[in-house]
């Protein structure tokens, strides 16, 4: 076996289903052309050196893959999880250092972490698994490196969205075998460019921000005897209002709200991809937008009155667009970036409006892969 290989991984959008997810719901969501790349050598050792452009080098030892609490919010406690992940699969594991580079920007919004943790998934499954785990298996396995290692609270689309590749979509009703269906849509040939546009905040230190959301929705639904808002009848939960607003709270109860009317948003757009009404699907992605900021409440974190970049970016954007387009907050929301359907024809404009206001590079064209 050569001793030199070269892997990739793609950053994602989501297109459809905001914080759907870790509820066990619907996500439509797609693998972008930015991506992580790793220049990888086996090194003949017991140990796992990463250089990441960008951040402090990770060298972590195999004879010891358990939870570090020091190494949260970093890249090493990522290596770690996914090998360790491997590990108790019983992958047989060797030292290897990878030099990373990406350009999935790190806080754009475009899940940068995934794809490293999609990357350092495809290096040991190829490598010293055999190609054994599969796209979503690789995905559960960032997963359980982000959660449990990193200290981030996330739920499963990012990393199945970078892993399995192309337009999906996701069914999280049972979390530990998720369904994944392509759908078979070309964004090329709607007439329209896809974008995301950055607020200029970084999403980085907002961890606690994301963390409250599945936790007071956690709250809500064990009020109900359940986990997750997948498992709560919306009916009953109509009739509980009263019960649910005084125990749980009102943010609580409106972002349950964004979740039940949010998984139904997505199945609706994708029977409008399906049956190539474009508009519709259009229509949608600024419900789905104005859900997120008016229930969901994930566009200013708390207490921002001065800086409030992604309210500003949506508006923006919003303007810009008129009649000739659709946008959204993007992924976790707070900061990063929002997600923009552009007409072709009033592409270049909003670029440039975009970029006077934001700054040279706040939009970037992406297309599926």
């Amino acid at each position: 076996m050569s001793d030199h290989f070269y892997f990739t991984a793609p950053g994602r959008v989501e297109i459809s289903g905001n914080h759907t997810d870790h509820q066990h719901g619907c996500v439509l969501a797609a693998a972008i052309d930015l991506e992580a790349r790793a220049d990888v050598t086996l090194n003949g050792s017991n140990r796992i050196r990463v250089s990441s452009v960008g951040f402090p080098p990770a060298d972590i030892c195999l004879d010891d893959l358990s939870v570090r609490p020091e190494e949260k919010n970093s890249t090493a406690a990522l290596v770690r999880g996914v090998a360790a992940a491997f590990k108790e699969r019983g992958a047989d594991i060797k030292g290897f250092d990878a030099s990373v580079t990406s350009t999935v920007l790190y806080g754009s919004g475009l899940s940068s972490s995934a794809a490293f943790e999609v990357l350092m998934g495809r290096i040991i499954n190829r490598l010293f698994f055999d190609d054994r785990a599969d796209a979503v298996e690789i995905a559960k396995i960032g997963q359980y490196a982000e959660n449990v290692y990193f200290g981030k609270p996330c739920g499963l689309m990012d990393q199945t969205a970078s892993s399995v590749g192309g337009l999906v979509f996701i069914d999280f009703a049972d979390a530990s075998a998720p369904i994944v269906e392509r759908v078979p849509f070309d964004f090329s040939s709607c007439g329209y460019t896809l974008c995301t546009v950055d607020s200029g905040a970084d999403h980085a230190n907002l961890t606690d921000e994301y963390a409250a959301i599945p936790g007071e929705l956690k709250t809500l639904c064990r009020i109900m005897g359940k986990e997750v808002i997948h498992d709560v009848d919306e009916n009953e939960f109509y009739s509980c209002l009263p019960v649910l607003r005084k125990a749980a709270g009102d943010r609580a109860v409106l972002r349950a709200i964004h979740i039940f009317d949010e998984n139904r948003r997505v199945l609706t757009q994708i029977n409008a991809l399906k049956n190539g009404r474009f508009d519709e699907f259009l229509n949608y992605v600024n419900l789905s937008g104005q859900s997120s900021w008016d229930l969901l409440q994930n566009v200013t974190p708390c207490g921002n009155a001065f800086h409030q970049d992604m309210a500003f970016a949506i508006t923006l954007c919003k303007r810009l667009l008129g009649e000739n387009g659709a946008v959204r907050v993007h992924g976790g929301g707070f900061a990063g970036t929002c997600l923009a359907f552009v007409k072709n024809e009033a592409l270049t404009g909003f670029v440039e409006g975009v970029e006077k206001v934001l700054g040279r590079g706040a939009c970037h064209v992406l297309h599926i892969v």
